[in-house]
């Protein structure tokens, strides 16, 4: 078995193992509840970002795919990793959300002094009442526990509950499938339930290979350690450019780092983006302060060549729509071509009604 000594690894090598297994060398023929499982759950905090992610990694992807798992039950979405909302297959919620549980309940400190005093307990165990007798809004769930808890501020109880009790929001006839207040249920996981070591291992055949650090970045939990020291037999090792030990599972994709890297298109909040502690395999340090906003909002990212090269957003009018891209620095002319041919490609599938479609490229970002 390689060790940390004798197995080097290159930082363009990393980009095309990550970029194998989140289906952006080559789009993939699955469906999609078999995309998100090997995806190992896309973040959702939006409605409508999955839909362009699996769009850039599917083959033939069409919105309807995505609309009739979510509202068959096949995938679900709720608060996850990072304590923000994510779409996971049904089996997986219960792999991922118990141990996702410690990240979650750290997320409520966020609150500082607003949280002291609220009895999380207490505040769940009222909601889980609440909830089994019917899914609700969050604004409706917020009213009730607020009467219940008068003390306490309703954005406080409502962020409790989110925290510290199982919730998927329920998807209904809305465009990608939930409305801007969608109801909430409760969603107790089903035995087996999964550990953490089942968490890392799916990381690492979702992101790898990665280390300790990058697994807690994902996830938002603290203390892999042991957990990675406890799977170390059962992984490869290696050393990166910067003298990390990266883990991995044997017999993950490992492409050579000559492989052709296609552009696509990632939308905002894509997990690719916030997968790793360096993200230096996909994404140039100097880079990164362009991707997320003073507001914590997650940029769109284009890639070419296996980097992130430009954000990018969709400005829509009646009949128009154009795809705007502002690079991290001026694009080479092959890269300007690609982009513009998966650009059309994109606004032809997800704008419909829109006749008059256009790319268009900004002056680079100071």
């Amino acid at each position: 078995m390689p060790t940390a000594a004798d197995a080097p690894i290159s930082r363009r090598e990393l980009g095309r193992a990550t970029l194998a297994r989140q289906l952006l060398l080559e789009r993939a023929p699955l469906d999609c509840v078999s995309a998100v499982a090997r995806l190992a759950g896309m973040q959702a905090q939006e409605p409508r970002p999955p839909f362009l992610g699996l769009w850039s990694r599917l083959e033939g992807f069409r919105p309807a795919q995505l609309l009739e798992a979510l509202r068959a039950g096949e995938i679900v979405r709720g608060p996850l990793f990072r304590a923000t909302l994510h779409l996971v297959t049904a089996a997986d919620w219960s792999t991922f959300r118990p141990p996702a549980q410690p990240a979650l309940t750290r997320a409520l400190r966020a609150l500082g002094k607003r949280a002291d005093a609220v009895d999380v307990d207490a505040v769940a165990a009222a909601a889980r009442e609440l909830l089994e007798q019917a899914p609700r809004t969050a604004g409706e769930l917020r009213a009730l526990l607020h009467a219940a808890f008068p003390a306490h501020e309703d954005r406080a109880l409502g962020y409790a509950v989110r925290t510290s009790v199982p919730l998927l929001l329920v998807p209904g006839e809305d465009l990608y499938g939930f409305s801007r207040d969608p109801r909430l249920a409760l969603a107790e996981p089903r035995p087996p339930l999964g550990t953490p070591a089942d968490l890392v291992l799916r990381y690492l055949g979702a992101f790898g290979p990665a280390s300790v650090a990058d697994a807690q970045e994902f996830s938002g939990l603290s203390g892999l350690a042991p957990v990675f020291a406890g799977l170390r037999e059962r992984l490869v090792v290696f050393t990166d450019e910067r003298g990390r030990e990266l883990f991995d599972l044997p017999d993950a994709p490992r492409p050579p780092a000559s492989t052709h890297a296609p552009a696509r298109f990632l939308p905002d909040f894509d997990n690719l983006m916030l997968a790793h502690a360096d993200r230096s395999r996909l994404i140039a340090d100097e880079h990164r302060r362009h991707l997320t906003t003073k507001n914590l909002r997650v940029n769109a990212a284009a890639l070419f060549d296996g980097e992130a090269c430009a954000t990018w957003a969709i400005r829509r009018k009646t009949r128009s729509a154009t795809l705007e891209l502002t690079p991290f620095e001026p694009l080479s002319e092959p890269a300007l071509r690609s982009l513009e041919a998966e650009g059309m490609a994109l606004l032809a599938d997800s704008e419909p009604g829109a006749t008059q479609l256009a790319v268009a490229f900004n002056r680079p970002h100071a």
